[in-house]
Formats: structure tokens, C-alpha cells, sequence
């Protein structure tokens, strides 16, 4: 350490703690998954997610009760039964394709910065996770929310984390955030090379593509949430470059819950509908999932169908999300490094 006053290199006392500094981090993070595919970490989870106040916008004095008092007592079983439908030998689908995109995205990144991942909800949390790249010498983080479209319920509340572990921290990193990403063009350049080649390896060719998009309630638009005009403009922007008039293509929104208004119109009631309309071939892919979950794969690629084929239709086909493939990589490479810009 030099004195800036008399240019001499000043000798750190014996008993000075060793500190590691000058790294820089980049942390992924996604929504969140239950460590295991039964009641109890099902609940566990449940019960962190839904106290969230960003992810559910009612009084806790209101809600606490009809959460501890009925969905906590109701809903983790017959969860934890879907979970075990999409397990992996990996463990939870999410966690394993995170884990994934954030070691290929240290490869290729190198030694100049380290990459981590953590869930919101969940193992591995955000705190610890950045305790151990603050210990590693990470003085600058970026943190990367995988949502691409901006939501108060999923890109909000990461920043809301991250910012309880900074209010404990006497030495704070200096802090940035990866923006949404939902009109990127490497995003959207990126979903129609994957998109597309995925369609044309069906043994059919779809009369309708869904892009499904994570349902919110109707009332996050109407307080300003711009979630649904990304989804829109990332439905609008995908189908463009798709360039596929032989296919309609339209935006749905899924997963609904509790007896609010959704945002319209709803995924399972439109593969109802196209089915009872005559459509006999359908795709549905998820854009705006960053990887393969739960809500892609138990949701859509296996309620979806039945739903369709119960229907009246014949062919089903729910494509992959970006997950870690190479096109996926190098789209998530490009935003990091430019969102490192200055710092590498």
C-alpha cells in the first residue's frame, strides 16, 4: 500500500486480515426452484416466494392467513407432484440449466471475471452467494437478472435483495444491474435462429405458434408494471424475424393463480380454443423463460398437449427454451461483456 504523501510503501501490520481484492463478478440469477420435489421444500419455497410483497401485491395482514392458513396446506403436494414429473438426475431443471449457462459463461470470460449464479427464492440465495464472491476479491459485480422483460415481481425484487445484503456491508462493491433485454436485437436474433431451427426439425409443420409468456395480474399493468408491453414488443419483434407467414404466431400469457383479472389472453384457454376451432397442429415455446422450468416443461409441454389433444387436436410440440445452448451463450456473452464496458 503506498502513502500518498510521502510516496514510501507502507508495511501492513503482522496481524493485518488478508483481503483479496481487484476481481470483478457477474452474478446470474433466476427466479427460484425447491431443493428437492417433495411437500415439505415444496412448501418451504412457497413460502418464501409468496411472502414476497413484489410477487403478491395484497396487505399481509390480508394475505398471511389465506397463506399459511390454506395455500401452504394445500398446494406444496400436489407442486411437488409436478416437480417430480421434470426432476432431473441434476436436480431441479432450472437450477441445472443456470448452473450451466454461468460455467460456460465463466469459460468463456476467463480469468478477468467470476461468474456465479443464485436463485431469489431458494438455494442458492443471493446473499451468501455474494458473501463468497466479496470474500473472492469481487470489488464490481454485475448483476444479471435472466428475465428479459422487466417485471416489479421478478427483475425488481433481485434488485431488492441484493440491496438487503448491501445495507450489511461496511464495504460495499460498486453495483450494476443488467437492463432488460427484451427488444435486444442479439435476443431476438438469438430466439429466431433457435426458434426456428427447432421448427423446422418437427415432422410437422405447426398452423400456430403460442409464445407463451409468465402470466401477471391485470392490475401490474394498470400501475405502470411495463411487463406486458415487453411481452407484446417481444411477441411483435420474434414473429418478424421469424418471417414464417405460413405459421400464426400469437402472444398468451400463462399461469394463473388466486381470482384476480390476468393479463389476456390466457395460454390454457387458447390451446382450448384453437383445438375446438379445428386447429390440428400447434408449437408453443416460452421466450420469455431464459431456461426450461417447472412452468415450460410440466405446464406447457405436458398439460398443453393433453389439453390440446383432449381438445380435438393431433400434433403438439412445445419447443426448448434458450437453455445454454451455444446460440443462447453467445447472446448472453455479448449483453455481459457490454454491460461490462469500463470494467473489463
Amino acid at each position: 500500500m503506498s502513502d500518498a504523501f510521502s510516496g514510501q510503501e507502507q508495511q501492513l501490520p503482522a496481524d493485518h486480515p488478508p483481503v483479496k481484492t481487484g476481481r470483478i463478478g457477474v452474478l446470474l440469477v433466476n427466479l427460484g426452484t425447491p431443493q428437492a420435489p417433495e411437500t415439505g421444500a415444496v412448501r418451504r419455497y412457497l413460502g418464501e416466494f409468496l411472502s414476497d410483497r413484489r410477487v403478491i401485491e395484497i396487505p399481509s395482514i390480508a394475505w398471511q392467513p389465506i397463506l399459511r392458513g390454506v395455500i401452504l396446506n394445500t398446494r406444496p403436494r400436489k407442486s411437488a407432484a409436478a416437480y417430480r414429473e421434470v426432476w432431473t438426475d441434476k436436480g431441479s431443471p432450472l437450477a441445472a440449466i443456470t448452473a450451466d449457462q454461468a460455467e460456460k459463461l465463466q469459460a468463456r470470460m476467463g480469468d478477468a471475471v467470476m461468474v456465479d449464479w443464485a436463485m431469489r427464492y431458494g438455494k442458492p440465495a443471493i446473499g451468501p452467494t455474494l458473501d463468497a464472491m466479496k470474500a473472492s476479491g469481487c470489488e464490481r459485480i454485475l448483476i444479471a437478472p435472466m428475465y428479459p422483460q422487466y417485471c416489479a415481481a421478478t427483475s425488481a425484487t433481485v434488485v431488492d435483495k441484493v440491496g438487503d445484503w448491501l445495507r450489511n456491508q461496511r464495504w460495499q462493491p460498486a453495483m450494476r444491474t443488467m437492463p432488460p433485454y427484451h427488444d435486444d436485437p442479439l435476443y431476438i436474433a438469438a430466439l429466431a435462429k433457435d426458434i426456428g431451427a427447432q421448427l423446422d426439425a418437427l415432422d410437422f409443420t405447426p398452423e400456430v405458434l403460442l409464445l407463451s409468456f409468465h402470466g401477471m395480474p391485470k392490475r401490474t399493468l394498470e400501475k405502470g408494471d411495463p411487463y406486458h408491453c415487453h411481452c407484446q414488443k417481444t411477441a411483435r419483434l420474434l414473429t418478424e424475424a421469424l418471417a414464417r407467414p405460413d405459421i400464426r404466431m400469437k402472444a398468451t400469457f400463462q399461469s394463473r393463480f388466486g381470482p384476480a383479472k390476468w393479463l389476456e389472453p390466457a395460454t390454457d384457454e387458447t390451446i382450448k380454443e384453437e383445438a375446438a376451432n379445428g386447429t390440428k397442429r400447434m408449437a408453443i415455446v416460452a421466450p420469455g423463460f431464459s431456461a426450461d422450468c417447472l412452468e415450460t416443461l410440466e405446464e406447457l409441454a405436458m398439460q398443453g398437449r393433453d389439453e390440446f389433444i383432449e381438445g380435438g387436436g393431433e400434433q403438439f410440440a412445445a419447443l426448448e427454451c434458450l437453455n445454454a445452448r451455444e446460440v443462447s451463450m453467445d447472446m448472453i456473452e455479448a449483453i455481459v461483456r457490454r454491460e461490462l464496458g469500463g470494467w473489463v
